[in-house]
């Protein structure tokens, strides 16, 4: 070979060259993002005096004027009131939201017995953390314990009389206990009643198809307070004389059988986006209906409608406040009882309670709503390239 023409032959790559400044970054993501339009600047400029107007006097609230510790309505009163400027506050009265924090939890459970709500939230926990970790093995016990067992082991805990344990009416239950409890058990009921009340308003057969049909219609067709309302107040009128239901009871069938109805249509929607070939490719496999829809069907309906499904889980999630007008107390409906307290009325106690109620629907909803978000992105394997 040429000695000439080996010299214009590199022995070594180059290094990667760092890419444009506009193109990678805080920068890149600001244009692309933020100012790749003209329309997108401007409403970018809009946002930013809006947050700059709204936030100061808000963290001003929230934090640096607020109350923190104390007792009574002298940490929370104005200065509008009478008080001092040493004892009077302008900010929130997080005094009040720490006095009353283990009501707004337990409601009038018996304050020596708080312990047992506490432990079946430990074995929830417990059995909903490995169930919502896709690399634990064993989902399906974890199903059964959680779904199945769980229920079972916490209304014996909850509710007493048994093992030496003192009975605790229902009555007495309240705060975000109520809340967590209606909205669990909806959501449990609600997700496999709605796959049934699907398919049976799909089925060929006349007379389940109207019957699905007919309850969906009408359940969805009426506000849930009607249907608590008919839950506690007229259902006991067709029981047998002396036969009566737990007003929770009542209030967790309510709750139950209205998510199932919205969430029938949401299963609904994802069946028929299924492609005929999948059921018809089954079939030609020799598999029966419920083989081919546990099998096939339904594997894909579900994944194609997880923001359906987890929307009416957030929609039922705030929906269970509605239960204090049928006289159960729920996060909220404890909150707003507690501002009848003389010892904290004051004008800022009101709000304060009613941001810190926001706050945990807030925090339970979020939550719901990213894992969502990483489940789609999990199972969404069929468009990734």
């Amino acid at each position: 070979m040429n000695t000439h023409q080996t010299n214009f032959v590199r022995t070594a790559m180059i290094d990667q060259s760092a890419p444009p400044v506009l193109d990678k970054g805080y920068i890149a993501w600001i244009r692309k993002n933020l100012l790749a339009t003209p329309l997108d600047a401007v409403m970018t400029i809009i946002a930013v005096l809006a947050l700059a107007w709204f936030l100061p006097p808000a963290i001003k609230w929230l934090f640096i004027d607020a109350s923190w510790t104390g007792g009574g309505r002298g940490v929370c009163a104005t200065v509008a009131q009478g008080g001092s400027q040493l004892e009077g506050w302008s900010g929130a009265c997080w005094a009040f939201v720490t006095a009353k924090f283990d009501v707004f939890m337990f409601g009038r459970y018996p304050i020596d017995e708080r312990w047992r709500p506490m432990l079946v939230g430990v074995l929830f926990v417990t059995l909903l953390v490995p169930i919502l970790i896709p690399k634990i093995p064993y989902k399906g016990l974890n199903a059964i314990l959680l779904f199945g067992v769980l229920p079972v082991i916490s209304f014996f805990i909850l509710i007493g009389g048994v093992l030496g344990l003192p009975y605790v009416e229902t009555a007495l239950w309240g705060g975000l206990m109520v809340t967590l409890i209606l909205s669990f058990v909806g959501i449990a009921v609600s997700l496999p009643l709605g796959i049934v009340l699907a398919l049976g308003r799909r089925s060929t057969m006349p007379v389940i198809r109207l019957l699905c049909t007919t309850f969906i219609e009408l359940v969805r067709g009426i506000p849930l307070i009607t249907v608590l309302f008919m839950a506690s107040v007229m259902l006991p009128l067709f029981l047998p004389q002396g036969m009566t239901f737990d007003k929770f009871l009542r209030a967790l069938i309510g709750v139950s059988l209205f998510a199932s109805a919205y969430m029938a249509e949401v299963v609904r929607g994802g069946l028929q986006a299924i492609p005929k070939g999948q059921a018809e490719g089954a079939d030609s496999l020799g598999l029966s209906y419920w083989q081919k829809m546990r099998l096939i069907i339904l594997p894909q309906a579900l994944k194609l409608v997880i923001p359906g499904i987890v929307n009416t889980f957030i929609g039922l999630f705030k929906d269970t406040s509605l239960v204090s007008i049928i006289g159960m107390f729920d996060l909220l409906g404890i909150v707003r009882q507690n501002f009848s307290d003389a010892n904290w009325a004051s004008p800022v106690t009101p709000l304060s309670g009613l941001v810190f109620a926001g706050f945990v629907f807030w925090l339970f909803c979020f939550g719901m709503s990213r894992y969502s978000g990483f489940m789609e992105r999990r199972l969404d394997k069929g468009h990734k390239r």
